[in-house]
């Protein structure tokens, strides 16, 4: 592959990464998609062993974001009713105000959801910040995921 294909590979992952931070694009499967495109341009074993490590990556990455952060939840005591309340509010959110709209409006939707079940500010609060932090640390578990995964890639591009 050309050093100008690279580095629009590169750059679709860099906005992977950044679709993961700000969901607004599906970062992880930009990610792969990208690093697939540069394996089928580039052929050859060291460039599909690549693709399978960073797939491999992506995927269990996958898996525990959604099975650790939701094991906190559930320890918690957070029913999954509040978190869907959350997650449409954010959505709301992000085209009200765009981009922190979405935290926000996640937030805010939690804890009026969290409110009812309570029937205190200080608890609904208190489920709202495990609510926060577990989103959080899905978040940050996809994009250690990615990170690896890009790293995978960018080893393979200078050394293959």
């Amino acid at each position: 592959m050309s050093i100008w294909g690279e580095l629009l590979v590169g750059l679709a992952i860099a906005i992977g990464l950044v679709g993961i931070v700000v969901p607004i694009l599906p970062g992880t499967i930009l990610i792969l998609a990208a690093i697939a495109v540069w394996a089928f341009v580039t052929g050859g074993t060291a460039a599909w062993v690549t693709f399978g490590i960073a797939a491999l990556l992506l995927v269990a990455s996958g898996v525990v974001k959604y099975t650790w952060p939701g094991r906190r939840m559930k320890d918690a005591g957070i029913p999954t009713r509040s978190l869907v309340v959350g997650g449409l509010v954010g959505i709301v959110g992000f085209f009200v105000i765009p981009i922190v709209g979405l935290f926000i409006g996640f937030i805010l939707g939690t804890y009026v959801a969290e409110l009812p079940r309570h029937r205190s500010a200080a608890g609904a609060w208190t489920s709202t910040v495990h609510a926060t932090k577990a989103a959080g640390l899905s978040i940050l578990v996809e994009l250690f995921g990615a990170l690896l995964a890009a790293g995978v890639w960018l080893g393979a591009a200078v050394f293959v």
